[in-house]
């Protein structure tokens, strides 16, 4: 995909998450468990995604998505299901704002990590700079809300 569709993509993206959190809190407010919430999310995800599939690739996208099946493939569900529960957690406790910046943060920082070991070398001065900048913003962020 060309950079220059990526980036509008990746800001709406990140506008929407902001939303689904609000949403996804506002329904965690009206049911019993935040448990409620999760699988009303991960319903709605799921039977969007078969239907698009099924769309696309007709029966035989369901067979082979069913081939591809692995214990280990469960990993980013779960690890998504991990993210948004997170979030959840972090909008009702300490707020959008708060919970946004320890989240990009910690992604950022990680994904430095992983990038390094990838590439077995170290970012670039800029990049270092913007990730202790960032990290700056989320503790005066946190300092703040405190």
């Amino acid at each position: 995909m060309n950079a220059f569709l990526v980036f509008p993509l990746l800001v709406a993206a990140g506008v929407a998450l902001v939303f689904q959190n609000l949403l996804m809190v506002k329904i965690t407010q009206s049911v019993s468990t935040v448990l409620i919430t999760l699988a009303i999310n991960s319903a709605v995800g799921l039977v969007l995604l078969l239907a698009s599939l099924l769309a696309r690739k007709g029966l035989a996208g369901l067979g082979e998505m069913v081939q591809a099946m692995q214990p280990w493939l469960l990993l980013p569900g779960l690890l998504g299901s991990f993210f948004v529960f997170a979030g959840i957690m972090g909008y009702q406790s300490i707020g959008a704002a708060a919970t946004i910046a320890v989240l990009v943060a910690s992604q950022l920082l990680t994904g430095m990590v992983v990038q390094m070991r990838q590439t077995h070398a170290l970012p670039d001065v800029s990049a270092l700079l913007g990730a202790v900048l960032l990290m700056a913003g989320v503790v005066l962020i946190l300092r703040a809300r405190a």
